[in-house]
């Protein structure tokens, strides 16, 4: 039976829209596996068996693991930074607890936040890493009264957000993992207050 003419780039058309949701895949599950695990621990195996494509697939669209790494982190930064605008003090508690509480669009716990915290032992992946930790950090601290320690102080906070995600979704500490946003407001709202609202005038 005889080939019928303009059937044949039917499947080349369809390529584009495949590799990138096999591109976005990879990143979902690279993302979720980093965070959870570890750099050093993950390979790129587990992450294509998961992703249910060829392992070779992340040699065409990332180069290797470090280059998947990377494309990780910086989409955990573009939608961090994205989410983080200048929020004033009067809000920040609340936006922290929401950011501590509620799961990413795909229903797990945030973990572009726990990938801030994985280390890849490449130093442009590293800079970028403590890049965005600064970059947050010092929003924060633009949003309080601004005294000498202000950056110090919102580093703490930080570092005090970031811990209670990770215990909540690695560790799964219960009353923490199980705390509802509304459980979590009073008390990281007392943490802000204590700390980033220092020096603020009455």
């Amino acid at each position: 039976m005889p080939i019928t003419p303009g059937r044949a780039p039917l499947p080349a058309a369809r390529r584009p829209r495949d590799a990138e949701r096999t591109r976005a895949q990879l990143l979902a599950v690279a993302t979720a596996r980093f965070a959870r695990n570890g750099y050093a621990t993950t390979t790129v195996r587990d992450i294509a068996d998961e992703a249910g494509v060829n392992v070779a697939l992340i040699s065409r669209y990332f180069t290797s693991k470090e280059g998947l790494f990377e494309a990780c982190l910086a989409a955990a930064v573009t939608e961090i930074r994205r989410d983080s605008d200048d929020t004033p003090l009067d809000r920040l508690a609340a936006a922290l607890t929401r950011r501590i509480a509620c799961p990413d669009r795909d229903g797990r716990l945030p973990e572009r936040f726990l990938l801030l915290l994985r280390t890849s032992g490449d130093q442009h992946t590293e800079d970028m890493r403590l890049g965005v930790l600064r970059s947050i950090s010092e929003r924060m601290a633009a949003a309080g009264p601004g005294d000498n320690s202000a950056l110090l102080r919102a580093q703490i906070v930080l570092s005090a957000a970031l811990g209670i995600i990770l215990m909540r979704g690695s560790l799964g500490l219960q009353p923490l993992a199980g705390a509802t946003e509304q459980d979590l407001a009073a008390p990281v709202s007392d943490l802000v207050n204590a700390l980033c609202a220092k020096g603020r005038t009455s």
